[in-house]
């Protein structure tokens, strides 16, 4: 939160603030004919390509806390999670419309802030913003982000396309998002009521970034477009591992068998888990918001996912019957249960 200069966001007003906002942007897309300043945008998509569209909302103190989340990190961190989406897709984001509901906590510098984080991940990913809408709120802040993509008509990947014999392949490493947020909760516990105390995350800094500066995996779906590879299933993970691939299955109407010894853990998750004492495999299962690409691919793919920069094979598909489990490293099987993040769970 802004704690200098502070220029109240009734001076400008709705449109005001709109414009103040987005006056500096230059679309990047042929596809973008006009972005924000209209009553809706107008785009125009080749008859050869599908549009894909997601939204997301993200409610303070629910999804964020702004004790301990920078605002343009936040902004960052909410378009990365719209991004994802049409990368999970298999598609390419090109637009997106940013809605804020903001309280009178939060001033012009705030909001430019934020609006900072959001034009960042949009130039690091070729996408326009094109629209929105802001609105008072009586709860503090809510972000809402509706990402716009394409895809080479036929090629996009849904999640109910896994077959058995499958491969399951998941990008990057799991769990880390969900130790930077345990780092960041027992911190905001350690140093309340206590002024001009900074805690010391010496060691832990990528813990940090894979909760408050997440990347959309944009450079696998670039690999493996790059191999002719096309996943059969595919979904970020945003709610945990688990629950992600519970998904899969129940769409595809499959079972999975994935190897605790091949889910990959960084060496700092590994450290922190075991400093709270917590099960590192459980938390790479569960924890959630490491926006790393979860697909099934053929086995026959097997040779070109292998020699794939940053994807890992963590299993493959059976039939339905089978269930969803877990091979332990001694060898036991243990069912898999989606305890991943529920937003609407009391």
């Amino acid at each position: 939160m802004n704690r200098g200069k502070r220029t109240e966001i009734s001076t400008l007003g709705e449109f005001g603030l709109i414009e103040h906002l987005t006056s500096d942007l230059t679309p990047v897309n042929p596809e973008t004919v006009t972005g924000a300043g209209d009553d809706a945008a107008i785009l125009h998509f080749d008859n050869e390509e599908e549009v894909l569209i997601s939204t997301d909302i993200f409610m303070e103190g629910v999804h964020f806390d702004l004790t301990y989340f920078p605002l343009k990190h936040l902004g960052y961190k909410v378009t990365m999670a719209n991004l994802s989406d049409i990368y999970a897709m298999n598609g390419t984001p090109k637009q997106i419309t940013v809605s804020l509901a903001l309280s009178k906590k939060f001033c012009i510098e705030d909001i430019e802030q934020l609006y900072a984080g959001i034009k960042l991940a949009c130039s690091e990913h070729n996408t326009d913003i094109v629209g929105g809408d802001t609105t008072s709120s009586l709860t503090g802040l809510a972000i809402s982000i509706t990402a716009i993509g394409t895809s080479p008509r036929g090629r996009a990947v849904k999640r109910s396309g896994a077959k058995e014999t499958d491969l399951i392949c998941v990008s990057g490493d799991l769990g880390a998002a969900y130790m930077g947020l345990q780092l960041l909760e027992r911190e905001k516990v350690a140093t309340a009521d206590k002024e001009d105390i900074q805690p010391d995350f010496a060691g832990k800094e990528y813990l940090l970034e894979r909760q408050l500066k997440p990347e959309a995996r944009k450079d696998i779906i670039e690999q493996l477009r790059k191999e002719g590879i096309t996943p059969t299933a595919m979904m970020d993970i945003s709610d945990g591992l688990s629950s992600e691939l519970m998904h899969i299955c129940k769409q595809s109407k499959v079972g999975c068998r994935i190897y605790e010894e091949r889910i990959p853990i960084d060496y700092q998750t590994a450290i922190m888990a075991e400093e709270l004492n917590l099960n590192v495999v459980t938390c790479a299962l569960n924890g959630g918001e490491d926006y790393e690409l979860l697909f099934t691919v053929p086995i026959a793919d097997h040779e070109k996912i292998t020699a794939m920069k940053g994807v890992h094979i963590i299993g493959h598909i059976v039939g339905d019957s089978m269930g969803c489990a877990m091979i332990t490293r001694d060898g036991a099987e243990m069912e898999l249960r989606a305890q991943g993040w529920n937003a609407l769970k009391e």
